[in-house]
């Protein structure tokens, strides 16, 4: 077996810590090499371990995940690490930031550990680190490819969870989808440009995009298949305790295509 990917996490909730660091170490091809609770001590041992994969928080004490990511952009002395990002909504000016600094993936909370894992290997299989400082490459990460048929495979998804075809939001929900897969930035701009740009398409408010979709999510809770939703939500939430927002669900089904679109 080849070298195990190396990582460093950094998020200052030590249970999601301790989360990801038992589900990584669990992995055969998957190493912890160090974890951090704060944006200094993440510096610290990127410099020490020099990880091929780093992931980490986007606000954070003494050193925020922005401020790790122009030091690593600093340096030109050792190969860059992949990036994944993990961020909560409310942050779309900081999420935007990042984007611009090169960050290589953004994961939104509450997030697929299986998901986070193939992500991984997407990201550090046959890519050569670079010691230069990388221009964005989300979109190259997340545009979805031809081999998947999305609009099929988006409305199989919607139909295992329960959503009912026949409400509002169902259709809303699907475009919603779509949509992130082609353009994950969309998620930093949920309120100002996916609901609008929903309601233009037909003639409609965005207010009442955003309460179709709600009503959708509600009604897939309700009456859904209960192990589906958990298959499909089981590692981020608790299903029977907790519903996902609107813009939660919208990402992480748009995550789960873009990655069958990947390994396909």
């Amino acid at each position: 077996m080849g070298r195990k990917i190396k990582i460093v996490v950094a998020d200052d909730n030590r249970n999601l810590c301790q989360m990801l660091q038992d589900f990584l170490q669990s992995q055969d091809d998957l190493e912890v090499v160090g974890v951090a609770y704060n944006g200094v001590e993440a510096w610290d041992l990127i410099q020490s371990q020099e990880p091929d994969l780093v992931i980490i928080d986007l606000v954070m004490p003494s050193l925020d995940g922005l401020g790790v990511l122009e030091r690593i952009n600093g340096r030109t002395t050792a190969s860059r690490p992949k990036v994944i990002m993990l961020t909560a909504f409310g942050q779309e000016s900081l999420t935007h930031q990042a984007m611009v600094l090169g960050v290589d993936y953004f994961i939104l909370k509450p997030f697929d550990l299986e998901i986070l894992g193939k992500r991984i290997r997407s990201l550090t299989q046959s890519v050569p680190s670079s010691s230069a400082p990388m221009t964005s490459t989300v979109n190259a990460v997340t545009n979805a490819g031809t081999s998947v048929n999305l609009g099929a495979e988006v409305t199989n998804m919607m139909h295992q969870i329960g959503i009912p075809a026949h409400v509002k939001g169902y259709q809303y929900i699907r475009d919603a989808i779509l949509m992130v897969v082609e353009d994950v930035s969309l998620l930093g701009a949920v309120t100002k440009e996916l609901y609008p740009a929903i309601a233009k398409k037909y003639d409609t408010a965005p207010s009442r995009v955003e309460r179709g979709i709600r009503h959708a999510i509600e009604l897939a809770w309700e009456r859904g298949h209960t192990e589906t939703l958990k298959r499909i939500f089981g590692y981020s939430m608790n299903i029977e305790r907790q519903k996902p927002t609107n813009s939660e669900f919208v990402a992480l089904l748009a995550d789960k295509l873009r990655v069958m679109s990947k390994v396909s």
